[in-house]
């Protein structure tokens, strides 16, 4: 005989066996919730951080009962204020959500490269405000004006100011000289003056380079273009170079067409045929990261062809057309990184090149490996660099004229 079921109980069964797993969810709930409670720490005095440097939430606690468990990302990028939550753990041990305002703020000056004094023939004029170098590293287009009055049309010196303010109200200021002078003419002449010895031209000798700088760590090299001409590679092989960069192109001026350099297919092909290892460089006025990565994919198109087992070189020194192209320096950075990291998608490897000064001053945001530009016995340049160009001025048989000597490290990077 079959035993009745009591829907009742089981329905009451259900309802309590519901309940008692809500009361558990519940207290769950009550014990792994994140309270938000800013009462756990105190905060620095300075709650602020400089655009573009590397910020974390532990900058800015003074005091904290528990340990930091994790932390929004601060954006240094971009002026002005953000609200960065964190999450620590309190004195008892549990967790907390904690919010902090941090001001993103710019307080560096317009970067203005000017010389105390400036000079002009009577009657030609001179644009100043283009002719010096003024950029900003956070605002496209800092305001940049000369003070004073000159007349190009009247002989003299006259005392100006240069005032650069960005949007942060950053200002730079300096007073500096125009001379604007008569041209000089020669009216008198000696027939029967001894014209002087012509003096002989100084210039660098490869072989010295290389029994004063070669050692087991390094290896020296060249770095060519069409302004070398014809060159003899075998020559430069058995002179001891090792290695040669090669300009790939050019850009012809700002937004200006891409230019292969005319002696790139025979300087590469020669260069391979004697063993030389090889990298290669574009000369870029890239003012956008569009163009910049276009630029790149033009310069793999060129070599796909060759073994290049050098890196691929972004060189930018059109600072001439700077204040034209209204670019911040970190603008111009990301442009030298975005040419840098498409290169390195494919494969191949992308490295900055820059002059001391420049490095210092202009590429102070990038993270590449650098080619060094620094004409010196010894360079003091106190950032890594995985290559030297010691000189313009060398010598080397198998080349006419003037050529680059470069120093390359067998690490990644030196610092010497």
């Amino acid at each position: 005989m079959k035993r009745k079921i009591n829907k009742k109980k089981i329905i009451i069964f259900i309802i309590l066996l519901l309940i008692i797993v809500l009361i558990t969810a519940f207290i769950i709930y009550l014990n792994v919730r994140i309270v938000d409670d800013n009462s756990g720490f105190t905060l620095k005095d300075d709650v602020t951080a400089e655009v573009y440097t590397k910020a974390n939430i532990e900058d800015y606690i003074k005091t904290i009962e528990g340990d930091i468990l994790s932390s929004d990302k601060i954006d240094t990028e971009t002026l002005g204020k953000q609200e960065i939550s964190f999450i620590y753990l309190n004195k008892d041990n549990k967790k907390r959500r904690g919010t902090v305002e941090i001001e993103i703020v710019d307080t560096e000056k317009p970067l203005v490269w000017i010389r105390n004094n400036y000079s002009t023939q009577l009657g030609k004029e001179i644009d100043l405000e283009k002719t010096i170098m003024c950029v900003d590293n956070y605002d496209n287009t800092p305001s940049c004006q000369v003070e004073g009055q000159y007349d190009v049309n009247t002989p003299g010196t006259y005392p100006l100011s240069f005032i650069a303010i960005d949007n942060s109200g950053n200002t730079y200021e300096k007073s500096f000289n125009l001379t604007v002078y008569e041209p000089v003419t020669n009216s008198t002449s000696n027939d029967n003056q001894t014209p002087a010895e012509p003096s002989e031209p100084e210039y660098t000798d490869f072989t010295e380079v290389l029994n004063t700088y070669k050692t087991d760590d390094n290896e020296i090299g060249i770095d060519v273009s069409k302004w070398q001409g014809e060159i003899d590679f075998e020559k430069v092989k058995n002179a001891g170079a090792t290695f040669v960069m090669i300009r790939v192109g050019s850009q012809s001026g700002t937004q200006g067409e891409y230019v292969l350099d005319q002696y790139f297919k025979q300087n590469i092909e020669n260069a391979l045929e004697n063993d030389l290892k090889v990298g290669v460089y574009f000369y870029s006025y890239a003012d956008s990261k569009k163009e910049a990565k276009k630029q790149a994919n033009w310069v793999m198109k060129q070599i796909k062809d060759y073994d290049i087992s050098l890196p691929i070189v972004f060189d930018f020194e059109s600072f001439d057309a700077f204040n034209e192209m209204k670019l911040s320096i970190f603008g111009l950075n990301q442009i030298a990184d975005t040419f840098i990291k498409t290169v390195e998608d494919k494969g191949y490897t992308g490295v900055l090149y820059g002059s001391k000064n420049y490095l210092n001053a202009i590429w102070k945001y990038h993270t590449a490996p650098v080619w060094l530009a620094h004409y010196t016995d010894k360079t003091d340049y106190d950032g890594e660099y995985f290559m030297w160009q010691m000189c313009d001025d060398g010598k080397i048989d198998g080349i006419d004229g003037y050529v680059d000597i470069d120093i390359l490290y067998k690490n990644s990077s030196s610092e010497n």
